[in-house]
């Protein structure tokens, strides 16, 4: 095989976009492996974009319970269809968001979630209100499963991938002695 064929094989498992996406990505970074990735990352934000506004009536409820019994997590994440609901992808992002929300303890889903007045009330005790988004916005922190992108950036790609909106709508996180 050659070295592009296989640059494009690494690219697809990386982002899960089709062969055809990855080589045009691939020609356009002049056969750069990092910026055919970077490509396709803004191709991944452009497509949510466009997407965000469409109805999202399906889904799946996710649930984990830790290994201790001591935390819990329920999640409810929608996206257009029932197709998309019962794909493997999907339901990985599901249960990996539920992993996010067990280890990470956030309060909100994204920015907008965040009430003025909290923000004025962290602003005393944070330098950077940025911080407090990366500890305790979802959308905001370090995926725990991949440090070079934040879970909203995973959403996105998931997005891209399965060609559906997808929204995290609540979340429940239980823990015994918090």
């Amino acid at each position: 095989m050659s070295q592009t064929v296989e640059t494009i094989k690494k690219l697809r498992e990386l982002t899960g976009l089709g062969i055809i996406e990855c080589k045009k990505a691939l020609e356009k970074a002049g056969n750069d492996f990092e910026k055919a990735l970077e490509i396709l990352k803004e191709q991944g934000i452009k497509i949510a974009e466009k997407k965000k506004d469409k109805t999202t009536g399906e889904g799946l409820i996710g649930s984990y319970i830790h290994s201790n019994g001591k935390i819990g997590v329920l999640v409810e994440v929608t996206c257009e269809s029932d197709f998309v609901a019962r794909t493997d992808d999907f339901k990985e992002l599901v249960k990996n968001i539920c992993l996010q929300i067990a280890a990470t303890s956030p309060e909100y889903i994204s920015k907008n979630d965040v009430p003025e007045s909290v923000i004025e009330e962290k602003k005393k005790f944070y330098k950077d209100i940025e911080q407090f988004y990366r500890e305790k916005v979802l959308f905001e922190q370090t995926f725990i499963k991949d440090d070079s992108i934040t879970i909203g950036d995973y959403v996105k790609s998931k997005i891209a991938k399965l060609g559906e909106n997808i929204q995290v709508r609540r979340f429940t996180r239980y823990e015994i002695g918090a």
